[in-house]
């Protein structure tokens, strides 16, 4: 059976964007999903004095081997001042150490919200840009608005995302 990484590039223990990627996992059939918590995962403060000093962290070789090992991968990025959040960045910038190649391929559903009417466009420029670079092999992408306003629940309530979050899940679907 087919591997999903769910994964909220956060470390908000209330990440709308955790709540996103969960939410679209669950849309998706014929797989397993596994979900992950970047809290789950402790992760130093990249630099490469660090690096030289003590190597690549342990969890950072498990998320690592995570991504390896899975045939898809939905991300939800947070946006704090137009860019990724400090957590998301800082693992961001351990695997690419490890992995230059950090998506490997692998077919990815890429999100981003927020509370605000934006939905996280300037972090979803940001990845979209970067992430290519990074064999990032993105089949959809959707920068969900005003996010308390259309999910609740558990679910999106307004119609028009929902269609465009399951277009987005469909074309996952079909990609892994």
């Amino acid at each position: 059976m087919k591997s999903i990484l769910t994964l909220g590039g956060s470390n908000s223990r209330e990440s709308i964007n955790k709540r996103l990627a969960e939410h679209a996992g669950s849309l998706i059939q014929n797989a397993e999903v596994i979900n992950l918590d970047l809290n789950d995962y402790s992760i130093p403060l990249y630099s490469i004095d660090e690096e030289k000093a003590n190597g690549f962290p342990g969890d950072l070789k498990k998320l690592n081997q995570q991504i390896a090992e899975s045939d898809g991968i939905v991300l939800s990025l947070a946006e704090h001042n137009g860019a990724y959040t400090a957590a998301f960045k800082n693992a961001f910038d351990w695997l690419s150490r490890i992995e230059s190649k950090t998506w490997r391929n692998k077919p990815m559903l890429l999100l981003s919200t927020s509370p605000g009417a934006r939905g996280g466009k300037s972090v979803m420029a940001m990845a979209l840009d970067r992430f290519p670079r990074h064999d990032g092999n993105i089949v959809f992408s959707m920068s969900f608005p005003s996010f308390n306003e259309n999910f609740n629940r558990d679910q999106v309530v307004n119609p028009e995302l929902k269609a465009e979050l399951d277009k987005g899940v469909r074309l996952l679907e079909e990609s892994i």
